[in-house]
């Protein structure tokens, strides 16, 4: 799941000075406000997606030592794209060549937006990144918490973009084992997604029951993700806040097909509310 949030202070700006904003280059928090309001407001001005190219392209090797998000702008620049639909395209190119950063951050922002632009020419770099398994990308980096690669990031996108081969689905199933159950939610959902098969579902459930608030909460939102409506009462009955219950069912009636139908999925969003 992504868990990064905009900025939630400054003045309400227009989308004209959100272009202006990003056009600078003096000041990258002006940029890194502006770059995620377009995405934010999904704006469609011929100017946006060139501005966020260029702001994309706007980052230096990372420096571990250096104690700031050096690359803070070309990442909300990343988000932004993920969020435009078809008019971000274009910058498909841009963003597969930012999976070869050496910035993880970086690489988990075009991941996930590569995922969101449902973009088939991405799922051979993403496999490739992810093709040493849990023992390689899934490895904890030296002194960090962090994993060598965004795999819940990588792995949702590649659920997201369909690609369901039998060559895509070896590299990911894999991590249906991972240690971290963030892995293993991410993993269930693609896997759900590629192949539609019922065990992957029985696994989220799983985990809706899990001890740690972060994972049940990763859980509901990767059952609504993949719409497998037999989680339903499940979800209904997981504990976490209601409003993500309500996403999450709103994801079945949305993304899902078959049993049970949209009016009993309506009934229990109702009673939650």
């Amino acid at each position: 799941m992504d868990s990064a949030a905009g900025p939630t202070t400054g003045s309400p700006i227009s989308e004209t000075e959100a272009l202006e904003r990003l056009r600078q280059s003096e000041d990258p928090s002006q940029q890194y406000y502006a770059a995620w309001w377009l995405g934010r407001m999904r704006s469609q001005h011929p100017d946006t997606i060139p501005l966020l190219r260029m702001a994309l392209r706007q980052r230096r090797p990372r420096d571990p030592g250096a104690g700031v998000e050096e690359n803070a702008v070309a990442r909300n620049a990343a988000r932004a794209m993920g969020k435009l639909g078809p008019a971000a395209e274009t910058a498909i190119p841009d963003l597969l060549d930012t999976l070869e950063d050496p910035d993880d951050g970086l690489r988990e922002a075009a991941g996930r937006a590569l995922g969101e632009l449902r973009a088939a020419e991405a799922v051979e770099a993403l496999c490739r990144r992810l093709a040493s398994g849990p023992a390689g990308a899934g490895a904890l980096q030296p002194n960090s918490p962090r994993l060598v690669e965004p795999c819940e990031a990588l792995i949702e996108a590649i659920g997201e973009i369909g690609t369901a081969s039998p060559e895509v689905i070896g590299v990911i199933q894999p991590f249906i084992e991972h240690p971290r159950p963030l892995i293993r939610s991410a993993t269930a959902r693609a896997l759900l997604q590629l192949t539609g098969e019922e065990r992957w579902g029985h696994i989220l459930v799983e985990l809706l029951g899990h001890p740690q608030l972060q994972v049940r909460r990763a859980a509901l939102m990767d059952l609504g993700a993949a719409g497998w409506r037999r989680a339903h009462q499940a979800i209904s009955a997981t504990l976490a806040e209601n409003s993500l219950k309500l996403i999450a069912l709103r994801g079945l009636v949305e993304r899902g097909h078959g049993d049970p139908g949209e009016e009993e999925l309506l009934a229990c969003m109702d009673a939650l509310l």
